[in-house]
C-alpha cells in the first residue's frame, strides 16, 4: 500500500500535508502518533469512509477487513452464529454462483463465454474461502477464543461491551481478509483472549495495520511502524516494532534538535551583523553591501528553519465543590444484584465511604463493576438493599457511553459553564490536551480517545462533591493516563473510579478499595491494582 501527497483539512486544522508512505503487502504495521495525528482518520481514508482534498492510495489489497474502536451493533438482529459466518460472504456469492448457472441455461451465445468466467472467479474465490469447511473452521476459531457457546443463539444487538469486542474480533479474523485494519484492538479483552490474539496476529498470512496505545501488543506483533507527525503533518514508515522505532526517533529528535540550535546560532549571528550594518553610516558603501548580502542569507536560513514538537505547560489548577458534602457521602447495605435469567453478581454487599475520599472498585472483567455504578445511579434497580446518599451530594457521573456530550457542539461550548470564563476554559481543556484551535473541533469528528478526555473535563467542571468514574482512560496511551488523573488528584471531593490502570490510579491518589465480588474493603495495595491489571488487559 502507497500514500501520495495526502493532504486533509478539518477547517483550520491540518491533519495531512503532502504526506506519503510505502508499505510492502503483507507487513504487519503500527499506526502511531500523538492524540489527533489523524491515525483513525487514515482508516477512515483508506476504507473510503473519508475523501482526501488531494493525493491518493493505493491498495494492494481490495479484501480489507477492519475492526474499529467503537462496536456498535444497534439493530442488527442477527444471531451471534450467524453474524459470525457471514464475515467470509460465503452464502452471497453461493447465491450468486446459482444465479449464474441459471442464466447460463438461456443466456445467448455470445454471453455464455462471460458468464462462464464469471462462475469460474465465483467458485476460485468459495475455494479459496474454504466453502466446505468453513463452518468447521469457525467451530475451531470459536473453542480457540474461548467464547461461550450460549452466546451463539444470542441477538448480537444484546451483548454486552466485553462480550461485542470478541465478537467483533472474531468476526473479523473469520472472514479471511487479505489486510486488516485494528483500532485499539486489545481494548475490553480479557488476558485469555488477548494472548490468543497475540499469537493469530503474529501468525496471520495477510497484512495487517494496528493503531494501539499497548506497546506490549505492538512489539509482540509489528515489523513496521507507520509514525503520523501532528507537527509536520508527514508520515514515516520505520522498520522494527515500537520500541526499536522509539529508539530511531529518540535519535532523530536528537540530531533535529542539535540541527536546530546550530540553525539558531547562525541566524542569531547574522541578525547581529546585519543590525550593526544598518547602524553604519551611510558612505559605509561596502558594510552596506555586505549587509545586503546577508539579509538575503537570513531569509535563507529562516526558510530552511526547522520546526520543533510542541510542548505545553499545563497549569495547576483546584476544583473546588459548590457545596460541602457530608461527613458520610454514600452508604450502600445489603445490596443484591442480578440480571434476569443470571446468577448474582453480588448478595448482601455492603459499605460506606467517607467525605473526601477517593475510592476504586475492582475485580475481574464481568464481574459487575460498572453495573454497581449504574445502581448506584439508579439505572438499575437492586433486588434488595439499599444505596443511600448524603442529601447534600451533588453526583457528576462518567460513563464509558460518553452520553454527556452533544456531538454537533464544539470541544468549548460542550464544557461552556457560568462558573468559569472563556481563558479559565481554555486553561482547563489545556490540561486535558486541548489547544489553540483544537478547542473549535466539533466533538463528533473527535476519536474516542479525544471525546474520553472532553467528557472528563466537563465532569470535572460541573463543581459537583461526588464523581463517579467507570473506565475513564480505555483509549489513553500512558503519559496521557497520568497526565489526566493529575487533575484529579486536585479534585476537593469525593470520588469513586472504576479502573484497573496503574499509571492513572497512581495518580488520582486513591485511599481504599472495594474489591467484587468478594465486597471486601481494603486499605488501597499497588500490588493489588497490579494484579487485577495484568489479570484483566482491558486498559492501556
Amino acid at each position: 500500500m502507497r500514500g501520495i501527497n495526502l493532504k486533509l483539512s478539518y477547517g483550520t486544522q491540518i491533519i495531512y500535508d503532502d504526506a506519503c508512505f510505502n508499505i510492502p503487502a503483507h507487513s504487519k504495521v503500527g499506526i502511531v502518533g500523538v492524540n489527533g495525528a489523524g491515525k483513525t482518520t487514515l482508516f477512515k481514508v483508506i476504507l473510503g469512509q473519508l475523501q482526501l482534498e488531494s493525493g491518493t492510495i493505493i491498495k494492494d489489497d481490495e479484501n480489507i477487513g477492519y475492526l474499529p474502536q467503537e462496536i456498535d451493533f444497534a439493530g442488527l438482529e442477527m444471531t451471534v452464529w450467524d453474524y459470525l459466518y457471514s464475515s467470509r460472504g460465503i452464502d452471497n456469492l453461493k447465491e450468486q454462483l446459482t444465479n449464474t448457472y441459471m442464466q447460463l441455461t438461456e443466456c445467448s451465445p455470445q454471453d455464455e463465454k462471460r458468464l462462464l468466467k464469471k462462475a469460474a472467479r465465483l467458485q476460485d474465490r468459495l475455494d479459496i474461502l474454504g466453502e466446505y469447511d468453513a463452518e468447521q473452521e469457525l467451530l475451531e476459531l470459536i473453542e480457540e477464543m474461548k467464547i461461550d457457546v450460549d452466546l451463539l443463539d444470542m441477538k448480537v444487538s444484546t451483548l454486552s461491551g466485553g462480550q461485542k469486542s470478541k465478537i467483533a474480533f472474531a468476526h473479523l479474523l473469520f472472514s479471511a481478509s487479505s489486510l486488516i485494519l485494528l483500532d485499539e484492538p486489545t481494548n475490553h479483552l480479557d488476558s485469555t483472549t488477548k494472548e490468543f490474539i497475540t499469537n493469530y496476529l503474529k501468525n496471520y498470512s495477510g497484512g495487517e495495520l494496528i493503531i494501539s496505545h499497548d506497546i506490549d501488543f505492538l512489539n509482540a506483533v509489528v515489523d513496521k511502524i507507520l509514525f503520523i507527525d501532528k507537527v509536520t503533518h508527514k508520515m514515516t514508515v520505520y522498520d522494527g516494532n515500537y520500541t526499536d522505532f522509539k529508539r530511531q526517533y529518540a535519535r532523530e529528535m536528537s540530531d533535529k534538535e542539535n540541527r536546530i540550535v546550530n540553525q539558531e546560532r547562525e541566524i542569531a549571528k547574522l541578525e547581529a551583523f546585519i543590525k550593526r550594518t544598518e547602524q553604519a553610516s551611510a558612505t559605509n558603501h561596502k558594510l552596506k553591501r555586505l549587509g545586503a548580502s546577508r539579509k538575503k542569507m537570513l531569509e535563507s536560513k529562516l526558510a530552511e528553519l526547522e520546526t520543533r514538537d510542541k510542548t505545553y505547560k499545563r497549569v495547576n489548577m483546584k476544583t473546588t465543590p459548590n457545596r460541602e458534602i457530608g461527613k458520610v457521602p454514600l452508604e450502600v447495605t445489603g445490596l443484591t444484584f442480578a440480571y434476569p435469567e443470571k446468577k448474582e453478581l453480588y448478595r448482601d454487599l455492603s459499605f460506606t465511604l467517607t467525605k473526601n475520599e477517593k475510592f476504586l472498585i475492582v475485580g475481574e472483567n464481568g464481574i459487575g463493576k460498572s453495573t454497581l455504578l449504574k445502581l448506584l445511579m439508579n439505572r438499575l434497580t437492586p433486588k434488595t438493599g439499599s444505596i443511600t446518599f448524603n442529601q447534600k451530594a451533588d453526583i457528576a457521573y462518567y460513563a464509558q457511553e460518553l452520553e454527556i456530550l452533544d456531538e454537533e457542539k464544539t470541544i468549548l461550548e460542550n464544557v461552556k459553564s457560568i462558573d468559569y470564563s472563556s481563558q479559565e476554559l481554555r486553561s482547563w481543556l489545556g490540561n486535558f490536551l486541548f489547544y489553540g484551535n483544537d478547542v473549535d473541533k466539533k466533538v463528533g469528528i473527535l476519536s474516542p480517545g479525544e471525546k474520553a478526555r472532553v467528557a472528563l473535563c466537563k465532569t470535572l467542571l460541573t463543581k459537583a462533591n461526588f464523581i463517579i468514574l467507570d473506565e475513564p482512560t480505555n483509549h489513553f496511551d500512558p503519559e496521557t493516563q497520568n497526565i489526566i488523573g493529575e487533575n484529579f488528584q486536585n479534585f476537593e471531593g469525593t470520588l469513586i473510579l472504576v479502573s484497573h490502570n496503574p499509571a492513572f490510579v497512581e495518580s488520582i491518589g486513591i485511599t481504599r478499595m472495594l474489591v467484587l465480588p468478594e465486597g471486601k474493603i481494603l486499605n488501597y495495595s499497588k500490588e493489588l491494582l497490579n494484579y487485577y491489571y495484568y489479570l484483566n488487559t482491558d486498559l492501556v
